[in-house]
């Protein structure tokens, strides 16, 4: 297992004693009841270095290191998503897309930042009409002699209120060419002609998510992701190994999700006591949690498999597509199954078990739906069309 490494086993413990010391569990759910992103946190989280993890050591960061990564997000996850949330926009959509995509001097005025937790970005790929099929967007950029013009509207836009740059997939020609005349941008929220607007939703409260409108907002060359030469190449930088690290980023969610609900469950079942002795004493339940504990190794077996082929930069499409349907599927299923075994006070804001089942709820969902991995597994395997 991947904790057989001393590094991650530090990394990990030391996450522990941060969470412990700055998000205890009444925080956590003032956080989600509030919906309030804690930035005071986030920064303090800057300050640990674990933001670099996705970044090379020149631009300065820890130097990539994807598994622990994901034991970082996981760690957070089992307190609160709305920390593990901010570290990932900044770790993965930063880190990740800039190391991979970025022009150079994007990577060295951009990356030093991420790396010490002082920027975040926001992904603006879906659309009100356009969601898995990102190669229809309609949001649109064009030339105007030295400048460029971006229009259009993303949805689901989550972080984009307090994100520093927005990655904004755009048409940029004729949209015949399916996976042709897309370009990425890095857009400022603040920019002229920029219109954030939260949209409420069930889980994951603490980090918005939102309209980006984008009306005629003036754009320079520099803003292309890679510079002025990947005009139009948009769809094979999204295409790439931070495509990978996303899928893993919120199984990694789902995985820590998941140990919290059996922690909590199990925790309950020792103590709460019914018909004369705990409830973990009958079947029922103790085959509940069994249940939950299986899918739950089974997860991180799954999760760090993965991590460890984009680390070392193997084929993983098809291993973090599995990834992500199983461990976000599965994180809906044990938190789902954890609730019924505290009873009514799964339900209640009394227990963190209900927050548990809102933020988990939605994972099969983001971040590519689990009919869309199943699509991308079907086409690994090479099953027929």
């Amino acid at each position: 297992m991947i904790d057989s490494r001393d590094d991650i086993r530090l990394l990990r413990d030391s996450v522990r004693r941060f969470v412990d010391q700055h998000m205890p569990r009444e925080l956590a759910r003032r956080w989600d009841k509030e919906n309030v992103f804690p930035r005071d946190v986030h920064n303090a989280l800057g300050k640990m270095g674990v933001m670099g993890l996705t970044i090379p050591a020149e631009y300065g960061g820890q130097g990539v290191d994807i598994p622990a990564t994901m034991a970082v997000i996981e760690e957070l996850a089992r307190r609160s998503t709305a920390v593990a949330c901010p570290y990932i926009m900044a770790a993965c959509y930063a880190g990740m897309n800039l190391v991979e995509s970025g022009s150079e001097s994007q990577k060295r005025a951009l990356l030093p930042k991420v790396a010490k937790g002082e920027l975040l970005f926001a992904y603006g790929l879906s659309e009100p009409n356009v969601g898995g099929d990102l190669a229809m967007v309609e949001t649109g950029a064009r030339r105007e002699g030295n400048r460029i013009l971006l229009s259009g509207t993303k949805r689901w836009c989550t972080g984009a209120h307090i994100a520093d740059y927005v990655f904004c997939l755009a048409r940029t020609g004729p949209k015949e060419d399916r996976y042709k005349n897309l370009t990425i941008f890095l857009v400022p929220p603040k920019s002229k002609g920029v219109t954030i607007r939260p949209l409420d939703h069930l889980g994951i409260r603490g980090v918005e998510t939102n309209d980006a409108i984008f009306d005629d907002v003036e754009l320079g060359e520099d803003a292309i992701l890679g510079g002025p030469d990947k005009w139009n190449q948009g769809w094979k930088q999204l295409a790439g190994r931070a495509l990978e690290v996303e899928k893993l980023e919120l199984s990694a969610c789902a995985l820590g999700l998941a140990e919290a609900a059996c922690a909590d469950a199990f925790e309950y079942a020792e103590t709460r006591v019914q018909f004369g002795k705990p409830i973990g004493a009958h079947q029922a339940i103790r085959h509940a949690i069994a249940d939950a504990k299986t899918k739950t190794l089974a997860m991180r077996l799954m999760l760090y498999h993965a991590a460890q082929l984009v680390q070392d930069r193997k084929p993983s499409a098809l291993e973090s597509s599995m990834t992500k349907l199983f461990c976000c599927e599965g994180a809906s299923e044990v938190t789902l199954a954890c609730q019924r075994v505290m009873g009514a006070y799964g339900l209640s804001d009394l227990m963190d078990m209900e927050r548990y089942v809102r933020d988990a709820i939605s994972l099969p969902i983001v971040g590519g739906s689990s009919n869309m991995q199943k699509n991308n597994i079907a086409n690994r395997l090479k099953l027929a069309e």
